[in-house]
C-alpha cells in the first residue's frame, strides 16, 4: 500500500488528503492531519473520493481516448492523439486566418490546476493573441474579485481561517457554509464551543442549516444585501460606532458614501429587506461594537447583477469600523471551487493578466509581453463567460474550446448556451468524464486526467498554495490538461505567423513532473514585486507544507492576514470606500412570475455531479430533483408533496417534483444548482429536450464583474397535469449501473417529464462488500408510451430475465413488472416497474431498498392500490429519511434515540454526544452535525411544549 499526500478537488477550503493506493487503484482516502486547512477532517464528498476513483467508475464514465465526430449528432469515433491535435490546430489556424484571433474562445475552469491555467492563458494571449479566455470562476468569484479591487486595491482576501477562532462576531452572509464549506463550518462550531460569547449573525433568504447556529438570523428578501449593508452603516453613523480616527488615517472616499447612506433609514431598509428595525439595529451593533468582526460570504453576494456593489458595501462596513488587519477581523470571501484563486493569480480570465495585472494597463501588458518574449499582449478586452456564448450564438466566435467544465449544465439561460454550441463551427471539449452534457455537443473530445492522477498546485480561500500529487497513473490515454494545451500550442505555432524566435512552450511533455514545475516556476517569476509575490516559494518547499502568499524571496513564511499596517495596494496606500447604491434584482417578481427562485448547493453533491453523481450513496440525503416551496404557497395552489409542477421563467420551463420546506419563505422557491439535463429532463410541448434548472436562470450580469445573477429568477409554478406516471427501480451490478444510466438518458426525452438518479443501500462507509448500487427512473406523460419504450426500459434495468412477474392492462395504461431474486431461503425484490398506477411506490420501493423478505407478496406486488402490508408499514416507519450518509442513520432512528432520553435532564451537548455514541452518526465526516444539532434543539422544544401542555391540564386548587 502506498500513501500520497494531495488536495481535495471540491470546494475552495482546500483540504489536505492522504490517498492510499495499491498498484493502479486508489483504495482509500483520509484527511491529512498535518494540513492547516482541515487538520485531518473531510466532509461527505471528500471522504468518498476513493469510491469515485474506483476501476468500475473509471470504466463506465471516464473519457479514455480522443474521440471525434465527423458530423454533429453522430456517435464519436476513436482517433489518435496526433490526429486529434493536428485536426484541432489546423481548424484553429484556418478560423484565425479567415476571421482573426478573436473568432476563437477558451472557456476553462476553477477546477484546473494553476499550471493548467497558466498554459491556457499563455496559449490564448501569448500565441493566438486573443483575450477570449474566461473561466467558470466568472460564475463563482468575479464579483468578489471586483469588490476587493475597488475597495482594498487588489484581489487579495485579507483574513485567514485561523481568524475564525479569534473573532468575537461572525457575519455569515450569502453562504450556506454548513453545506458549501462543511469543514470550515466545523471550525465555526469549534469556535463557538471554545467561546460561548461569540456572536453569530447569519443573513440569507433561506433558513438553512447554517442559520441554525445564529444568534441573529436576518431573512432578507433576495437581492437586498446592499440595502441591508447601507442601512447598517446608516445606524453606525447615527450611533457613533465608526472608527473616525482610523478612517482618516487609512481610507478615502467616505464623504460621498456618507451622503448616500443618509437616505437608507431603518424604516426603508426594514420594508425593503423584509426584516424588523430591531434586528437591523442588533446586527449593526454586533458588527460595529465587537472587538473583532469577521465576515464570511459566498455566492449569495457574488451571483448577482449587483454582485460587485454587494461585496463593496460589505467591505465598506469593515473599513468604517476598522474591522480589518487584525486577528479575527476582515472580509473573507469563501471560494466556490478548488482553484478559482489560482486561476485569478495567473490571469486566466478575459480581463486579467498574470500576477493580478490588469489588461487595461499598458505597463502591465508590456511586462507580460516581456516575460513571454512576444511583441505584445492584445489590449482589447476578451469576452467573458456570458458574452462568449452570446458571441458564439451570434456567429462571431467560430471555435469554442471547453476544458474541465460543463457549460451545457452550469451556465445560465441554457437556450442561449445550446444555440451557441450548435452554431459554432468547432466545439472541442477537454474532459475527464464522458458523461457531461457538454460532451454531447463536441466535435472533438480530449481525455484529461483528474484527481488522483494530476500533478501541480492549487490555492485555497485563505491564499494557501498546496501541492496536488498523483497517486496512480492516468487511465487509458488521458493526459494532463496543461500537457494537452502545450502539445496543441506547439502544433499551432507552426501554422501561425511567428510570435517569438523560439517556441513559447518549452515545457517537457515526456516528464510530467518537470513540465508542471517549469510552468509553475514561470508563473512564480511573474509575481516578483507584485502583491501576491511567491518568489520565496518552490516546489521543494511546497512538498514540505502548504504556504500562504505573499512570500517574497528571502522570507520563510507567508502572511496569515494582510493590511495589519493599514497600508493598502492603492496609489495613495489608502483603502477606498465605494459609493454603493442599492439596485433591485434584474428580474423582480410580478403577477405573471410571482415567485423568486434561488439556487444553491446540496450537502452531499458538487457542481454538475460528474464526479459525485457516480455514487448512489451521495444521493441518500437528497434522493431526487425537486423544487422547494413554502407550505402556505403550496396550500394556496392546491399542491401536494410530490406533485409535478411546471417551473417556468421568461427563458424556459421544466417539470419537476415539488416539496414543502420550512427553510423557504413565502413567495420564494429553491432548487439545487446541481440538477442539469443529465439527471432531470423530458420533452417540451414543442419537442425540445428540457435542460434542467439553468433553463430558467437569467444571464443578466453585474456590469463591473460580468458575473450572472444565478441566485435569482422570477418564476411561476403551476401544477403539471400529467396523469400517466412511471417509477422504475432496480439494483444493478457495480460495474453496470452507471453505464445503464447513460443508456437511460436516451429514454429521458420520451416523456414530458423524467428523472434518473443512482441510489444506494448506504452501508456504513468502510464496511467491506456492503455497498449496493441501483438506478431510479421516474417519468410522467399525458398517456402511456409505446410498449417498446417500456420494454427497452426493462431491458436496461435487467428486468427481462427469469423470476419476473408481470401485469399489464394496455387499455387503462397499467403496467407492472417485478423481478424477484432468490438467495437460499431468502427471496427479495431486485427491481420493479410501476406504470399507470404508482400509488404503491412507497412500500414497494421500501421493500426493494431495505432488502426485506418478499416471498409472501408475489400477488400483492401486482395489485393496484397504495395500502402496504402491515410489516412493511412498520419497516417504512423505522426507515425514515437519511441524515448521516457515512453511517446510514435515518431521522427516525435519531428521533427515537432522543425520545428515549427526553425525561433525562440533559444538555443539548450531552444529547448530541449520546447520538454519536449510540448511533455513530456525525462521527466520521461531521457533515450531518448541523442537522443533528437542529434535531436535538427541536426535540428539546417539543418536549418542553408537551410538558407545558400536560401541566396545563392539571387542575389548580381554588382558594376556599
Amino acid at each position: 500500500m502506498t500513501e500520497t499526500r494531495s488536495t481535495c478537488p471540491y470546494c475552495g477550503v482546500g483540504c489536505g488528503v492522504i490517498i492510499e493506493s495499491q498498484g493502479e487503484q486508489i483504495t482509500r482516502v483520509r484527511g491529512d492531519p498535518d494540513h492547516p486547512a482541515n487538520f485531518g477532517r473531510l466532509c461527505t464528498k471528500g471522504s468518498t473520493l476513493h469510491l469515485t476513483a474506483s476501476s468500475a467508475v473509471t470504466r463506465q464514465t471516464r473519457l479514455l481516448q480522443p474521440m471525434r465526430r465527423e458530423h454533429r449528432h453522430e456517435a464519436p469515433k476513436r482517433v489518435s492523439w496526433d490526429s486529434a491535435l493536428d485536426f484541432a490546430s489546423a481548424s484553429f489556424a484556418r478560423i484565425i486566418g479567415e476571421h482573426g484571433p478573436d473568432a476563437v474562445g477558451f472557456y476553462i475552469s476553477g477546477q484546473l490546476l494553476t499550471e493548467d491555467y497558466y498554459a491556457f492563458n499563455k496559449l490564448a494571449k501569448g500565441l493566438i493573441a486573443t483575450n477570449n479566455i474566461d473561466s467558470n470562476s466568472r460564475l463563482c468569484m468575479s464579483s468578489a474579485v471586483a469588490g476587493y479591487k475597488q475597495t482594498l486595491g487588489a484581489d487579495a482576501p485579507p483574513a485567514c481561517y485561523d481568524d475564525i477562532k479569534h473573532a468575537q462576531c461572525l457575519f455569515i452572509v450569502g453562504s450556506n457554509t454548513a453545506f458549501a464549506h462543511p469543514i470550515l463550518f466545523r471550525r465555526i462550531e469549534d469556535a463557538r464551543a471554545a467561546n460561548p460569547a461569540l456572536k453569530i449573525i447569519v443573513c440569507d433568504p433561506r433558513r438553512t442549516d447554517t442559520a441554525e447556529i445564529a444568534d441573529l438570523y436576518l431573512p432578507i428578501q433576495p437581492g437586498t444585501d446592499v440595502m441591508l449593508f447601507n442601512g447598517m452603516l446608516h445606524l453606525m453613523l447615527w450611533e457613533g460606532w465608526l472608527d473616525a480616527a482610523w478612517m482618516a488615517a487609512h481610507t478615502s472616499g467616505f464623504d460621498a458614501l456618507k451622503a448616500t447612506v443618509r437616505d437608507y433609514t431603518p424604516e426603508l431598509v426594514a420594508q425593503t429587506c423584509g426584516i424588523s428595525k430591531q434586528d437591523l439595529l442588533a446586527a449593526a451593533r454586533m458588527f460595529a461594537t465587537s472587538p473583532a468582526t469577521l465576515s464570511l460570504y459566498c455566492q449569495g453576494l457574488n451571483q448577482s447583477s449587483s454582485g460587485t456593489a454587494k461585496n463593496a458595501a460589505l467591505i465598506n462596513l469593515h473599513l468604517a469600523t476598522a474591522q480589518i488587519g487584525k486577528p479575527g477581523a476582515g472580509p473573507l470571501s469563501l471560494t466556490g471551487q478548488p482553484n478559482a484563486m489560482g486561476g485569478r493569480e495567473v490571469g486566466g480570465m478575459a480581463n486579467l493578466l498574470s500576477a493580478h495585472r490588469d489588461l487595461a494597463n499598458p505597463d502591465h501588458r508590456a511586462e507580460v509581453a516581456a516575460l513571454w518574449g512576444v511583441p505584445s499582449v492584445p489590449e482589447k478586452p476578451g469576452k467573458t463567460a456570458v458574452e462568449m456564448f452570446q458571441a458564439a450564438a451570434d456567429g462571431q466566435i467560430k471555435a469554442l474550446w471547453i476544458a474541465c467544465t460543463n457549460p451545457a449544465q452550469s451556465m445560465p439561460d441554457q437556450a442561449l448556451v445550446r444555440r451557441a454550441l450548435q452554431r459554432a463551427e468547432l466545439v472541442i471539449v477537454q474532459e475527464a468524464f464522458a458523461t457531461t452534457a457538454s460532451c454531447d455537443w463536441a466535435d472533438l473530445l480530449l481525455p484529461a486526467t483528474t484527481w488522483g492522477e494530476k500533478t501541480g498546485t492549487v490555492t485555497n480561500s485563505e491564499r494557501r498554495i498546496s501541492r496536488v500529487r498523483p497517486a496512480v497513473a492516468a487511465p487509458g490515454q488521458a493526459r494532463h490538461d496543461w500537457a494537452i494545451a502545450v502539445d496543441f500550442a506547439r502544433r499551432l505555432e507552426k501554422r501561425l505567423p511567428p510570435r517569438s524566435a523560439s517556441t513559447l512552450f518549452p515545457y517537457s511533455l515526456s516528464d510530467a513532473a518537470a513540465g508542471a514545475e517549469a510552468l509553475w516556476n514561470e508563473h512564480r517569476e511573474s509575481t516578483r514585486g507584485r502583491d501576491l509575490d511567491i518568489t520565496g516559494m518552490s516546489y521543494a518547499l511546497l512538498e514540505q507544507s502548504p504556504l500562504q502568499w505573499p512570500l517574497p524571496e528571502g522570507q520563510t513564511t507567508g502572511k496569515a492576514r494582510l493590511y495589519e499596517d493599514g497600508i493598502f495596494p492603492t496609489a495613495d496606500g489608502r483603502a477606498r470606500f465605494v459609493n454603493t447604491v442599492y439596485q433591485p434584482v434584474a428580474e423582480p417578481r410580478e403577477s405573471r412570475f410571482p415567485f423568486s427562485l434561488t439556487t444553491g448547493r446540496l450537502r452531499d453533491q458538487w457542481h454538475g455531479m460528474s464526479r459525485t453523481g457516480t455514487l448512489g450513496r451521495l444521493f441518500g440525503h437528497v434522493a431526487e430533483p425537486s423544487v422547494q416551496m413554502n407550505a402556505q404557497d403550496m396550500a394556496r395552489r392546491q399542491l401536494q408533496e410530490g406533485d409535478l409542477v411546471h417551473l417556468t421563467s421568461r427563458r424556459g420551463s421544466i417539470v419537476v417534483k415539488v416539496e414543502a420546506s420550512s427553510e423557504v419563505a413565502p413567495s420564494q422557491a429553491f432548487m439545487a444548482m446541481h440538477w442539469g439535463g443529465e439527471y432531470l429532463s423530458g420533452l417540451s410541448s414543442i419537442g425540445q429536450p428540457l435542460a434542467g434548472v439553468n433553463a430558467l436562470t437569467t444571464s443578466a450580469y453585474c456590469p463591473s464583474s460580468k458575473q450572472p445573477e444565478l441566485k435569482h429568477a422570477a418564476v411561476k409554478i403551476l401544477k403539471a397535469e400529467l396523469p400517466w406516471s412511471l417509477l422504475a427501480m432496480a439494483w444493478l451490478p457495480e460495474g453496470e449501473a452507471l453505464a445503464a444510466r447513460e443508456q437511460l438518458k436516451a429514454l429521458m426525452t420520451a416523456f414530458p417529464f423524467s428523472s434518473c438518479v443512482p441510489f444506494s443501500n448506504n452501508a456504513p462507509l468502510g464496511e467491506p462488500g456492503g455497498e449496493r448500487t441501483g438506478l431510479l427512473f421516474r417519468a410522467a406523460a399525458h398517456e402511456a408510451p409505446a410498449a417498446q419504450t417500456l420494454a427497452l426500459l426493462e431491458q436496461i434495468l435487467g428486468l427481462d430475465g427469469a423470476y419476473v412477474l408481470r401485469y399489464a392492462d394496455r387499455k387503462k395504461g397499467q403496467h407492472r413488472t417485478m423481478r424477484l431474486l432468490r438467495q437460499g431461503e431468502h427471496v427479495e425484490l431486485a427491481g420493479f416497474v410501476l406504470a399507470g398506477d404508482t400509488s404503491a411506490q412507497a412500500w414497494i420501493s421500501a421493500l426493494l431498498k431495505d432488502a426485506l423478505p418478499a416471498q409472501a407478496y408475489g400477488r400483492l406486488l401486482l395489485l393496484p392500490g397504495a395500502k402496504p402490508p402491515l410489516e412493511i408499514m412498520e419497516a417504512m416507519k423505522k426507515r425514515g429519511q437519511l441524515v448521516c450518509s457515512c453511517m446510514n442513520v435515518s431521522d427516525t432512528a435519531i428521533d427515537e434515540c432522543l425520545r428515549s432520553r427526553a425525561s433525562q435532564p440533559d444538555t443539548d451537548e450531552s444529547r448530541l454526544a449520546a447520538l454519536q455514541t449510540t448511533l455513530k452518526c456525525g462521527t466520521r465526516c461531521g457533515s450531518c452535525v448541523p442537522e443533528l444539532k437542529r434535531r436535538v434543539r427541536c426535540a428539546r422544544s417539543d418536549a418542553a411544549d408537551t410538558g407545558a401542555a400536560a401541566l396545563s391540564m392539571i387542575p389548580i386548587r381554588q382558594p376556599i
